[in-house]
């Protein structure tokens, strides 16, 4: 009965538009009270739940999504990738998807590279003669490229939900391969959607063009080498990493690039601090949620229930992606990490599949389901930037589900894709 009030409750709140976060802080709550616990140690779990000194990078590395996202830097990307791969019949489309892979590893953020790319790229695509319909299909799709490509505030909040013992550089090596095999099938998708409809390719801008805008790319770009790379080198450590990012981030767009006025710098402060408020109390309330998730022993019930149905890894597998894709329909990102980590995983160790592989299953999972209805926030963000109804996207995006979904598939039955460069790194 005390599950019942646990998950009724928090689906009530849901419904009736309650915010995510609230809802977990007060389903939580009362089953504390339902079960006669202490308020006090329900609190405390609210509190624990974000006491956590690896959680400091997430602002740093939102902050430096923010400065770049305003600061230049992504039409710079932009250009280097129309130049490299324009050409290609559809060449917009694959400049879209690899715009996105650059960016992505940067921002770490899918709505970020919606909100930078999506702005740029769709109205010059429809400019270009491309259907609207496709060009926010391939922006949408494509940007759930900066959740699996590293550095990314969503693996850190894996980490954490899977109890801190996973190591973070680690989990960013095992996103690089998966995210470069997820971008790779979408640009296969965009150029297959490209060349069906008939759309003309870009003219080269020849050698000279393409090394002068991957020169004036470099030091964004570097962005990412300076996170990533001080990470794995052990030169930072992630919350280091991140801080370091920020600066080098301010440095560019102000410096370098002298692109960042003080009314870009003030809204870029902005957007950091809301977006970082809201997954700090998310991250605080599922920590009590996940507390009485233990408590109920649903890990445990969970595995009992899925081996009761069948002892096949593969089928068991094919359940959790399932799931995993139907509850990122309907919920956020953020929250379904924290309350399907502690679930599921147990789950996939039971079967031999590494917390790692596992982090990546989990991301390529919620990341699709930002781009479906009826709650796919990167949806409606492109359906937005592109002024096209969201049931007109919805029509023609299945290419590039089924191109992410095969991805998936990839990702989730050969492990080498996602464990080869971890172990490499040892």
């Amino acid at each position: 009965m005390g599950l019942l009030v646990l998950l009724g409750l928090f689906a009530v709140c849901v419904l009736i538009g309650v915010p995510v976060a609230f809802s977990l802080g007060i389903a939580a709550i009362a089953a504390f009270g339902y079960e006669g616990l202490p308020l006090m140690i329900g609190f405390q779990r609210i509190i624990s739940g974000i006491n956590v000194f690896s959680l400091m990078a997430i602002p740093f590395f939102i902050f430096a999504g923010e400065l770049m996202f305003h600061g230049g830097i992504a039409i710079r990307l932009v250009r280097f990738a129309s130049a490299a791969v324009g050409a290609v019949r559809g060449g917009l489309g694959i400049v879209n998807v690899f715009s996105s892979m650059l960016f992505g590893g940067i921002s770490g953020s899918a709505v970020a590279d919606i909100s930078a790319l999506g702005s740029i790229l769709v109205p010059v695509m429809k400019e270009k003669g491309y259907d609207a319909d496709y060009a926010v299909n391939v922006t949408v799709t494509s940007s759930i490229a900066g959740i699996i490509i590293p550095p990314s505030h969503n693996m850190i909040i894996y980490a954490i939900a899977a109890g801190g013992s996973i190591s973070i550089s680690k989990l960013f090596l095992a996103g690089v391969v998966p995210g470069v095999l997820m971008c790779l099938c979408l640009a296969t998708a965009a150029y297959l959607v490209a060349v069906k409809r008939g759309y003309t390719a870009e003219k080269f801008p020849g050698w000279r063009g393409l090394a002068f805008s991957f020169f004036s790319a470099i030091p964004g770009l570097f962005t990412a080498v300076i996170i990533v790379g001080g990470v794995l080198t052990g030169i930072f450590t992630v919350t280091e990493s991140g801080a370091f990012g920020a600066v080098y981030a301010f440095v560019v767009t102000v410096v370098v690039y002298r692109s960042m006025t003080w009314e870009k710098f003030v809204i870029a402060v902005t957007q950091a601090v809301r977006t970082t408020s809201m997954v700090m109390i998310l991250i605080a309330c599922a920590g009590a949620f996940a507390y009485m998730l233990t408590f109920y022993q649903v890990p445990d019930k969970t595995i009992d229930l899925l081996t009761g149905i069948t002892d096949n890894p593969i089928m068991i597998l094919l359940m959790i992606n399932i799931a995993l894709l139907v509850l990122g329909m309907i919920m956020d990102m953020a929250a379904l990490i924290l309350i399907c980590t502690p679930i599921f995983l147990p789950v996939a160790q039971s079967l031999g599949v590494d917390p790692l592989q596992f982090g990546m299953i989990l991301l390529v999972n919620l990341g699709l389901g930002l781009c479906t209805p009826p709650v796919g926030s990167c949806l409606f963000v492109g359906c937005a930037v592109g002024k096209l109804p969201m049931e007109v996207a919805v029509r023609t995006i299945w290419p590039f589900y089924i191109a992410i979904f095969v991805a998936l598939m990839m990702i989730t039955f050969i492990p080498a894709i996602s464990m080869t460069l971890p172990r490499l790194v040892g």
